[in-house]
């Protein structure tokens, strides 16, 4: 089977996994080395270079593609999906894309047949991953192209390369307030790394669910503040949050994806939240609990070394917030 972006969290734990199960494993990816091993053989290509995957993938045959990859630099689009899905060739049992719940654009409790983002959407991740799915949707329909896709929302676990989870954790060990945006009510929605990779697996095998898309999460969301509270009892803390209106904190240059961070990595979004019915009757779907899963990330982060965090921006922000913008934990 080939797996394409195979370095990175997602595609690391499924090689993993794969080889732990004894399958025969090929990485496509863009360097010339990889370090999972002797056993998974190597193809060397950009995979939104297609003609590039084209030549790479010629003259070879896989059952089974996990498609991995998003180039976060410069977008990875419906076009060089397609291009990719085409060049693997005619002999596909499954062909397993790894969308998510940006797909759908925005709302809550989406189910599986729910419409996805528009072409037109502003967003350039949640476009492409929308249109990359309707593409290979038809395809599937116009030649019975064998895809299954994968949406998951906020993904956690060890190995997580995202300043997530550790964000946190580097502010709750040096004893520092956390910054809350607004009022802490928007939802969010996780998935334990084993999880996604244990429905990356099981899709392979269960019958008759080519053309298929299903949402794979924990059943319920969370707000932020009991997400945050869920970190800090996996770090034996307790949290102190500042709030402070999400409007001031974004005019003084705050964004959820940085340089200047307030809340970890994209963790301040519009909610979008999944119903998970489908996995759990299909796929037999049994999410890891959200403490248990954090309990193990937190043992992971504390054996890793982080990049010491610069608490300029937000020493700015605590310093100007009022008395009354602080609070111990809330429910």
């Amino acid at each position: 089977m080939l797996v394409i972006g195979g370095t990175l969290f997602i595609g690391q734990a499924l090689v993993k996994a794969l080889v732990h199960a004894g399958h025969e494993v090929t990485l496509l990816h863009r360097k010339g080395r990889h370090k999972l091993g002797k056993k998974v053989a190597n193809i060397v290509a950009d995979r939104n270079n297609p003609e590039a995957v084209k030549r790479a993938l010629a003259g070879k045959s896989f059952d089974v593609v996990y498609d991995n990859v998003y180039d976060w630099e410069h977008g990875t689009t419906a076009a060089q999906v397609e291009a990719t899905a085409r060049a693997c060739g005619n002999n596909l049992h499954r062909y397993v894309f790894m969308s998510s719940v940006g797909a759908y654009g925005d709302g809550l409790n989406h189910h599986e047949g729910d419409a996805l983002a528009p072409d037109d959407h502003s967003d350039a991740y949640v476009r492409n991953k929308a249109m990359s799915e309707r593409a290979l949707f038809r395809m599937r329909q116009r030649n019975g192209f064998p895809v299954v896709t994968l949406r998951p929302p906020f993904l956690y676990g060890p190995g997580n390369p995202f300043y997530r989870e550790a964000f946190f954790w580097d502010r709750l060990r040096d004893g520092r307030p956390l910054i809350l945006p607004g009022d802490g009510r928007r939802l969010m929605q996780f998935v334990h790394i084993d999880d996604l990779v244990g429905a990356c697996i099981k899709v392979m095998d269960t019958p008759d669910i080519e053309g298929h898309a299903f949402n794979i999460a924990n059943p319920r969301p969370l707000t932020q503040v009991e997400a945050v509270e869920a970190f800090a009892r996996a770090a034996g803390k307790d949290p102190t949050f500042v709030r402070l209106p999400r409007e001031r904190i974004l005019r003084s240059g705050g964004h959820p994806m940085g340089p200047k961070m307030y809340f970890g990595v994209y963790f301040d979004l519009p909610a979008i939240t999944v119903v998970v019915n489908k996995a759990q009757r299909i796929l037999k779907l049994k999410p890891v609990e959200f403490n248990a899963g954090l309990k193990g990330t937190y043992r992971w982060y504390v054996r890793h070394k982080f990049p010491k965090p610069d608490y300029s921006f937000e020493d700015g922000l605590i310093a100007s917030a009022p008395a009354s913008a602080y609070s111990a934990p809330v429910d």
